[in-house]
Order: C-alpha cells, then structure tokens, then sequence
C-alpha cells in the first residue's frame, strides 16, 4: 500500500470511529461512557447530595394547604432523626402566635386556642445528628363560624349546685346528627349514677340520672365535639372537660291550697315559709323546678310575659324585685314581695303566676322570709309547685325535665 493510500484509510477510519463514538453518545442505547459519564456521574452527584442533606424530618399537622382546620389540634410540628431548632407560626396579617417546645424538641405546638376563619403559616427548621439544617413551610385556614357550631352548658365550670342541675348544652347551630354529637358528649358522675341524655329539638340537649344527684359528688362532662359533623358542612370545635359538685339535698314544696312552702333538707324539714302563689286568672306551673338563676334583685315587667293593659304596656313594672330566683323560661319566678300586705302571706293567692315571699324594699333586710330562702338556696335547687290548679310545666320550660319519667326521658336520646 502506497503511503497516500495509507493515509487515506487511517483519515476514513479515524472518521469513522469518531462517527461511532458520537452515534453512542447521543443515542439512546447504553448509557456508560468511554469517559465515565452517564449513570455513574449521576448516582455520584446524588450521594454527594445525600450526604450534605440534613436526616431531619419535619411533618406539620395539618398538611399545607387545608381548610376548615381545628382550632384546638392544628399547628403542631413534630420532627423525626433530629431536633426542632426553630418554629414560628404566624396568622396571615404577620401576627405572632405563641407556641410551646417540648423540653425534648422533638414537638412544638400553640400555646392558645387558633381562632376561627384564620389563615396560619408556620416556619420549622430542625437539624440532625450531624448538625444538618432541613426547612418546612406550611399554611392552612381555621374552620369558619358558618362551618362550625358550639355549644353553650350550663352550669359553669368548678361551681356547686343543687341536686336538680341538669347539664344542659344549646347549640349555636341546628343539629341534624344527633347521635354523631351526642357520643362527643360524656357526663359521669362520682356517684356512679347512670346518666342519659335528651333532645328537646335540634339545638338542645340536657343530661341527667333517673333522680336526683346524690349529694356531695362531682359530675364531670366532657366535650370531645372538635371536628364532629352536626350538620352537612357543619363541625364541631369544642375540646374541654367541666366538673362541678353537688351540694346539699334540698328540696322545696310549694303548697298552693295551704299557702305554705316546706323547706327540706336530706329530706327532713328545716323551714316552713308563707307564700302567695298565683291568683285563680293567674294559676302558677305545677311540677318540679328548678332554680336556674338567682338575683339580688331585678325588673319585672309584665309585657315581657304577654301581661299588657289596653294601652300594651304591662300590668305591671316592678324595677326593684328583691330575691328573685328564676323557675321556668317563661318567667316563672320564686321571689321577694314588698309591696303586698304581709297578711296575704299564708293566706291568698295574688300573683300573676309566680310565687311570693314576704321581703322588703332593696332587699336589706336578711331577717326576712325571702332573704332567709335566698341566702339557703342554690342553683340547682328543686322547688315542686302543688296544688294551682294549672298544669305541670313543660320539660323544656327552664331546667325542668324532671318532669318527664326516666323511659320518657331515655326515649329522647339519639344513641
């Protein structure tokens, strides 16, 4: 072969394998190159990026981005193979929400309640073993008034009350899974006393025992509705725990035909009062009651009530009833009367529906009936109404099951 020739085969041949070479770098066969590239070069990059990522996990409850969120459990930050280093939560204007790290950084959460229809953000950085820095970020919005409801109990947290108190929750929206909320809902008592509960509509429920509570013990109720449906759209947001405890047993008999109230104590008589109950175009409630507010004093105005004269003004207009103590919703009271004679006590009927006890003016005198009956009672008291006349109260008029039988009473819970 001539030297030209020579050359002519090594240029063709160099051309060639350089066409070679290019065709496998750019094709789609494999991937391994002739100088290291490819696969390898990327599975060195990534573990060189492995080791400079921090192990640290960090996880924010709820997931970025929810809505209708609790405001009791939302916002907390946990973090796993590695410590909380920083967590600062935010609503959406830049307000500052304070926030509680558990002494082992492993959790941090908000030390107050979230309020409703807020949007929140929340910054969280955590390092590993190693000292390795990871970030989170998260936003979520609390559930909004429209798309909640709460319930309104009574009687209050840590207070002492008669041996009549229902628990009585009012619901702020229509309930339309009752048996959803109604097992959110415990009440247990010391006493060991089996209690139930029972829906008077969609916005009321009231819990009590077959009798009354047996004095001296603490009944607990615990609300667990945060996140219960109630209605279509509609959760609750209520997470607490309530005590209170019973006091002595009294009840009181009100007598309409004698004119007599017997006062008893654990069942034995401690006091008899004289009382004007309601005249005969006036009769008061019969049944048993309950005393769900008291007041030193307070206005009576007999409008209020549906008692107007022609001009539609009330009956009457009493600015400064002493002693009063509210029986039914419907404005049936037990109280101080100072503007009758005090023959009338013990005698006649001459209310417009409610009971009267002999007092005075401004309530200063503690030697009166009514102050005496005033100072010895409780919320929660019973008073039984005898002898009017009227018929017995309706079950949803004040505090006022009592006045329903225990399978009656069963027979209006949802669970």
């Amino acid at each position: 072969m001539t030297d030209g020739k020579r050359r002519n085969g090594l240029v063709a041949a160099s051309a060639l394998l350089g066409g070679v070479l290019l065709l496998s770098a750019c094709s789609g066969g494999d991937k391994a190159s002739a100088h290291g590239t490819g696969e390898s070069s990327q599975a060195q990059a990534d573990a060189a990026a492995a080791q400079k990522s921090s192990e640290a996990q960090i996880a924010v409850t709820p997931k970025d981005g929810s809505d209708n969120a609790s405001i009791n459990n939302s916002g907390t930050v946990t973090v796993s193979k590695g410590t909380l280093t920083g967590v600062t939560m935010t609503t959406e204007d830049g307000k500052a929400v304070a926030g509680r790290l558990a002494a082992d950084k492993l959790s941090w959460k908000p030390a107050v309640q979230l309020e409703r229809s807020t949007t929140y953000k929340i910054a969280a950085t955590a390092k590993d073993s190693q000292g390795r820095i990871a970030h989170e970020n998260a936003s979520f919005t609390t559930v909004s008034p429209g798309n909640s409801f709460i319930g309104t109990f009574t009687p209050d947290n840590g207070s002492t009350v008669g041996v009549g108190m229902p628990v009585s929750i009012n619901f702020d929206k229509a309930i339309t899974d009752k048996a959803a909320v109604q097992k959110g809902v415990t009440v247990t008592s010391s006493s060991g006393q089996e209690v139930a509960c029972h829906w008077f509509n969609a916005n009321r429920m009231d819990c009590r025992p077959e009798d009354y509570w047996k004095e001296g013990s603490t009944v607990t109720l615990k609300l667990a509705l945060d996140g219960v449906q109630g209605a279509n759209g509609v959760y609750g947001v209520q997470q607490k725990t309530v005590t209170f405890h019973i006091g002595r047993n009294q009840v009181s008999y009100v007598d309409a035909k004698t004119h007599q109230m017997k006062v008893t104590q654990d069942g034995k008589v401690v006091k008899t009062i004289p009382i004007s109950a309601g005249a005969p175009d006036h009769t008061t409630y019969e049944g048993r009651m309950v005393i769900s507010e008291k007041f030193k004093q307070t206005r009576m105005n007999g409008a209020t009530v549906g008692f107007t004269d022609d001009d539609g003004k009330g009956e009457y207009d009493i600015k400064d009833v002493p002693h009063a103590m509210r029986l039914t919703t419907s404005g049936t009271f037990i109280h101080g009367n100072y503007w009758g004679a005090s023959s009338v006590f013990g005698n006649v009927n001459t209310s417009h529906g409610c009971v009267g006890l002999q007092d005075v003016k401004g309530a200063g005198d503690a030697n009166t009936p009514a102050a005496w009956f005033y100072d010895h009672s409780l919320i929660g008291d019973v008073v039984v109404v005898q002898n009017t006349g009227d018929k017995t109260v309706s079950p949803d008029n004040g505090l006022n099951g009592w006045n329903m039988d225990w399978a009656q009473w069963k027979a209006g819970s949802a669970v």
